[in-house]
């Protein structure tokens, strides 16, 4: 019985509003050592409760609405697919609560966030926007399982994933999935590089 109550927290379900706190904890103890969420939250004292505050309003504000957001028990997913891209522009309000959450860094976000638009590819194309694990859930599949999830989707429609990763050690999971390394994308401000990946249909 155990191990079928372990697999069934590796299974992907929607994730709803409520979901918010239980996502937005396991996100930030994911990107705690990321060095994206470190250049952009320096201060490491506060830093999982800045990421928390972030996720939380990137999740509630944005992602709810228009990408397809999934979990597990430890761990988040939030998939875009080509018909939402352009309903994934943050509004006022949004851009208002983030720049609060990144307070001096958050001209710094903005340039980033411009700067990676340059390299937004205009085939359409299912974008993995988020991932992330909770430490103490890494390596126990509920990431891949996320993965394959939305790449399930995007072979359906026989349409290719993107992503970026932001930490380099990531790239080699990614790879395991089908995903190549096509640019690096180096963000204004001294900030750390990005790591542009795509995985063609599983039928192409």
């Amino acid at each position: 019985m155990q191990n079928v109550a372990v697999a069934m927290t590796d299974m992907p379900r929607p994730a709803v509003i409520d979901d918010a706190g239980q996502i937005s904890g396991s996100l930030a103890r994911a990107f705690g050592d990321d060095p994206m969420m470190c250049w952009l939250f320096p201060r490491e004292s506060s830093r999982e409760t800045s990421l928390s505050r972030y996720f939380t309003t990137l999740f509630t504000r944005q992602y709810i609405r228009s990408a397809v957001c999934e979990r597990t028990a430890d761990a988040a997913a939030f998939w875009m697919p080509p018909e939402a891209r352009d309903q994934a522009v943050p509004d006022a309000g949004t851009i208002e609560e983030l720049r609060s959450i990144l307070g001096d860094r958050a001209d710094a976000f903005a340039e980033a966030v411009t700067e990676d638009a340059k390299h937004t590819p205009r085939e359409p194309h299912w974008y993995l926007a988020l991932i992330g694990a909770d430490p103490i859930a890494q390596g126990t599949g509920q990431g891949a399982a996320l993965v394959r999830s939305g790449l399930a989707r995007a072979d359906a429609a026989g349409l290719p994933a993107r992503l970026e990763s932001s930490k380099a050690s990531n790239i080699p999971f990614y790879e395991h999935f089908g995903f190549t390394v096509t640019d690096e994308v180096h963000l204004p401000g001294g900030g750390p590089p990005l790591w542009s990946m795509r995985r063609a249909p599983a039928d192409a």
